[in-house]
């Protein structure tokens, strides 16, 4: 990839997608996002040598909300393996909302469809070990200070404040979880680490950075130290493909075509094996909770840059 022409087409790509910021709303029901500016859109790429490109409001902080569900997956898969964690959580996609409870009462046995939507996310929390919620969020961090090369990465806490005072939802989840004997740790204290990792401080760059890692199969391509089981890593990546934009997946794969988790904050961030991470950054979001430039941002650069892997 020619650097300085992919700098340039990053930047036209930004600009066109810009006009979308009115199409969407910020994440009004965690009160601290609504604060957030709806118009604002930055993306960045981290390509395999360490190399980062970036446009727009790239350097603007945000919360990786539904992002960190990937950090917490890859913890908790290697803590205690891939039997115990998918005997909990499901491999499917869900047709619903990410925050609905239909599918845990209606499916027998009551497991949450997948660990990319929140009861799958909660259940998944629940799994990662540690000493108290610290050393289990420390787990989180430090892979995450690892992957983005940022080692002051921390929490927003008025986000998390925010999120943890307005979570009936998230409760009623966690709670029903407890009964059907998936959840086995402690609800609040479970809570209260998906609502930290949740509420994790990053910016695109950074987001671009985790990308590129998944991209090279869990590799820091700089350094060339393995974070992430290769396989591991692939089985990330194909959460992210089936069911990374919610009950969107589906059309972003056909849209789009590459794995990809998308936030409530407006974050999302993709995967091209191989060849570059991307972050973005776009609060005002579409009625399934993606952002809506952020979106058209991608398909704009996959059709620019042949990224599709299908």
């Amino acid at each position: 990839m020619e650097i300085e022409r992919a700098s340039i087409q990053l930047a036209e790509a930004v600009k066109a997608a810009s006009d979308y910021t009115g199409q969407g709303k910020v994440a009004a029901y965690i009160p601290e996002l609504a604060k957030v500016d709806s118009r604002m859109l930055g993306a960045a790429v981290c390509l395999p040598d360490g190399t980062i490109l970036s446009a727009g409001d790239a350097d603007v902080p945000f919360t990786l909300q539904s992002i960190s569900k990937i950090c917490s997956l890859i913890v908790a898969l290697c803590q205690n393996g891939q039997k115990h964690v998918f005997e909990r959580v499901g491999k499917e996609p869900t047709g619903d909302p990410f925050n609905s409870i239909i599918k845990l009462e209606t499916i027998k046995p009551h497991k949450p469809l997948n660990p990319m939507i929140n009861a799958g996310a909660i259940a998944v929390a629940g799994m990662i070990q540690g000493n108290g919620v610290e050393q289990r969020l420390d787990a989180v961090l430090s892979l995450l200070r690892k992957m983005t090369g940022n080692p002051a990465l921390s929490i927003n806490e008025a986000v998390y404040c925010s999120e943890k005072r307005t979570a009936a939802r998230n409760r009623a989840l966690a709670w029903f979880l407890k009964d059907s004997g998936v959840l086995a740790t402690d609800v609040e204290e479970t809570l209260d680490l998906y609502f930290r990792h949740c509420a994790i401080e990053v910016t695109a760059k950074e987001v671009a950075r985790l990308g590129m890692v998944l991209a090279a199969d869990g590799v820091i391509p700089e350094t060339g130290e393995r974070v992430i089981p290769q396989e591991v890593a692939r089985i990330c990546k194909t959460f992210m493909v089936t069911c990374g934009m919610y009950n969107a997946s589906g059309e972003f794969a056909i849209d789009v075509g590459i794995p990809a988790k998308s936030g409530v904050a407006g974050g999302i961030m993709a995967a091209v094996p191989q060849r570059m991470g991307i972050g973005v950054f776009g609060p005002a979001l579409d009625e399934k909770g993606n952002s809506v430039a952020g979106v058209k941002l991608l398909e704009l650069l996959a059709k620019e840059w042949n990224l599709a892997i299908f």
